[in-house]
């Protein structure tokens, strides 16, 4: 049965901004903007306004968004014009340099959105003052020890782009490297510098008699696979006593030969406390030294050979439209025993496609709900397969927003609700957790809405960053916290009112240290447990993990880029970049990234851990299955963890043979994913014979 859900779509009179399925070509609206660029200091605040007019310079009377310029440089408020098509803007400059306010039409085509840019030049304040970062103020003669510093203007900001000199007072005694090495040649006292314009910052630095004799060393392993990490302690003795210098410094280095025999090198890393994971299947050898004395210690390192061939289970193709996310779960009441699926559309007709997977080898679609919308981005499914949830975006209304179903007969999915109130900039994505859902609205917060009652639902509360130009991809929960996904701010942890340790029926070693603090939140008030910004400002998708192997717990942080525009053109492909970094939240008040897991020739998308497996969708690279078991570190492609993966071309598809990997979930011992060129897969991974064999 085929349900339709198409409000005020023949209001008379109304005025779309393009993207109907009508063949008339869109109106050429564009943006003014009064003052049509403006000079602000770090700080200062002022008013524009933006008017988004139609080819006869009259009123468009349409809904715009207003971005906050170049993301943690400039707030803007209001986010959304009036309906006419007219803002008053409030702006605030954070950063200096070249900025911009960035506008786009509401539209229901994504690809009819008109955009504007007004620019907004933010001089640099001056230099205010340096600071070192932790230096040292004992050397011992014969080593070497680096030193940094941070710079600050007078806005408190940090200025990367002025990088200071360092100088020693006396270079007889000790210099610098052009990286900041201090090495040290003769005891005495010197005056350390550092210089940025007319500002400098001094550090007076001893150089003490060298006591080190000899250098002791040890490995936590002999032999290791590539991607183990093996843990070399050295300690640098006392000539005269023997005893250990602790706070000599130590300096690790490695060479290598690798088991091939076509002249590469062997690779790997190690980090200045002495943790080592190799690349490359071989002998290394690892050589630790400080205060001109040298020690080293062989290991052997072979081939992690882990790899699985992988088979389809089944395709349900979708050639027709775009096929965004997935959802799998298992049917309740008289569907027991029985197993379905969702899959949402993109840049379509606003249609969700249900489907009866118990075999997947034949599976089939058994319903589709259509809903006023161009794409449903997301779909999920609550815990007690009951209630679905699916997004939209491209609403012809722009109300957009979200729809509530009921799913406990998939054949016959029936809508209970909408819940569009002040979503007019969309719902990209959609969590279902404890009679609530967490929609990502206008791509700037999440709003909570309780559906206890789903055929009545409701706000109880939102959270949203006060970081400037901030903008949210993603949320995601377990055990009563939420992981959100903010570009440039990268990974938050918030408290939805998370379970204590005893309620998670977690052993007390082995448990996701963020729920020591959680409990104090709740649905109507979130509260932030734990954050780390991203530096490439990708941020898009964020997975908690648990190691099973070792108890560290990581938020795993995947990136979007499409470096090239996000629409084939020319007749080529979108082509996406970008990976997944592991942040180690172990200690939430100082997380660390540990390792990255990045495809050279695709780029990531979703993810799914099970156990101390990944799932990741790699968009053009297909999917791919990641071991992750133990302790991480450095490069996990490179270490050879791929088990599998697979590209999904389709001699069918949107664009035929072209993978193009949106998501992945595990369930019952398969790998289902969704294809955005060619619908929904089942793989099963074949297990290994013995010997191992290779994929």
């Amino acid at each position: 049965m085929k349900h339709t859900l198409w409000t005020l779509l023949v209001l008379a009179g109304a005025t779309m901004l393009a993207g109907q399925d009508s063949t008339d070509a869109p109106e050429p609206f564009h943006f003014l903007f009064e003052p049509d660029s403006i000079y602000l200091a770090v700080g200062e605040t002022a008013e524009v306004k933006i008017t988004l007019l139609n080819a006869d310079d009259e009123l468009a009377q349409n809904v715009f968004y207003i971005y906050g310029g170049s993301r943690g440089a400039i707030t803007a408020d209001p986010r959304i014009s009036d309906s006419t098509g007219v803002a008053l803007v409030r702006l605030k400059a954070y950063k200096p340099g070249d900025q911009y306010l960035a506008v786009r039409s509401i539209t229901v085509k994504r690809e009819d959105r008109v955009r504007g840019r007004m620019p907004i030049r933010v001089p640099f304040p001056p230099i205010a003052k340096i600071v070192f970062n932790e230096p040292a103020k004992k050397l011992y003669a014969s080593t070497t020890l680096p030193y940094s510093v941070t710079v600050y203007d007078e806005a408190g900001l940090i200025r990367e782009d002025k990088p200071a000199t360092l100088a020693s007072s006396n270079t007889a005694l000790a210099s610098f490297d052009a990286f900041g090495n201090l090495t040290a040649r003769k005891t005495g006292r010197v005056t350390v510098t550092a210089q940025v314009e007319n500002i400098t910052a001094k550090v007076v630095v001893r150089i003490a008699k060298n006591p080190i004799g000899g250098i002791e060393i040890s490995s936590s392993a002999e032999e290791a696979r590539t991607g183990d990490v093996v843990h070399f302690n050295a300690a640098a003795k006392a000539s005269r006593s023997g005893r250990t210098v602790k706070d000599a410094p130590i300096k690790f280095s490695f060479t290598g030969k690798a088991d091939y025999g076509i002249g590469l090198p062997a690779a790997g890393q190690i980090t200045p406390d002495g943790r080592f994971v190799a690349e490359t299947a071989g002998v290394y050898t690892i050589y630790a030294s400080s205060g001109g004395f040298a020690v080293s210690k062989t290991i052997k390192i072979s081939r992690r050979d882990v790899r699985q061939k992988v088979e389809i289970a089944g395709h349900g193709l979708v050639k027709d439209v775009r096929t965004s996310d997935l959802w799998v779960w298992a049917g309740i009441g008289e569907f027991e025993g029985k197993d379905f699926a969702v899959t949402g559309t993109w840049g379509a007709n606003g249609e969700a496609y249900f489907w009866d997977v118990t075999d997947p080898a034949n599976m089939v679609t058994i319903d589709t709900v259509k809903v006023d919308a161009r794409t449903v981005n997301d779909v999920k499914v609550s815990a007690d397969g009951r209630i679905a949830v699916i997004s939209r975006e491209g609403a012809s209304n722009r109300k957009n927003g979200m729809v509530i179903l009921d799913v406990s007969n998939p054949f016959d999915v029936k809508i209970l609700s909408v819940f569009d109130h002040e979503m007019t900039g969309g719902v990209h994505n959609v969590f279902i957790y404890d009679n609530h859902v967490y929609g990502v609205n206008n791509g700037r917060k999440f709003d909570v809405i309780n559906i206890e009652d789903p055929t009545q639902p409701y706000r109880v509360g939102n959270y949203e960053l006060s970081t400037p130009g901030h903008s949210i991809h993603d949320i995601w929960i377990e055990d009563g916290i939420g992981y959100s996904s903010n570009w440039q701010d990268g990974v938050h942890a918030i408290d939805l009112g998370g379970l204590t340790r005893n309620e998670s029926n977690m052993p007390m070693i082995n448990a996701n240290p963020l729920l020591k603090a959680a409990g104090r939140g709740s649905p109507g008030k979130p509260l932030p447990l734990a954050s780390m910004p991203d530096r490439t400002g990708r941020n898009h998708a964020a997975f908690p993990f648990l190691s099973q192997s070792t108890g560290s717990f990581y938020i795993v942080a995947g990136d979007e880029s499409f470096p090239a525009g996000l629409f084939a053109s020319d007749g080529r492909l979108a082509k996406a970049a970008g990976g997944f970094h592991f942040m180690n939240f172990s200690d939430p008040a100082n997380p660390h990234e540990d390792a990255l897991y990045q495809v050279p020739e695709a780029g990531s998308h979703n993810l799914w851990i099970e156990g101390d497996v990944l799932y990741a969708a790699f968009y053009q690279g297909g999917l791919r299955v990641l071991d992750i078991s133990g302790e991480l570190l450095g490069d996990l492609y490179k270490q050879g963890r791929e088990i599998a993966a697979f590209l999904s071309e389709s001699e069918e598809g949107v664009f035929v043979n072209s993978p193009m990997v949106w998501g992945p979930q595990p369930y019952k011992g398969l790998i289902f994913f969704s294809d955005m060129y060619s619908g929904l897969y089942a793989l099963r991974l074949v297990p290994r014979e013995q010997p191992a064999g290779t994929n």
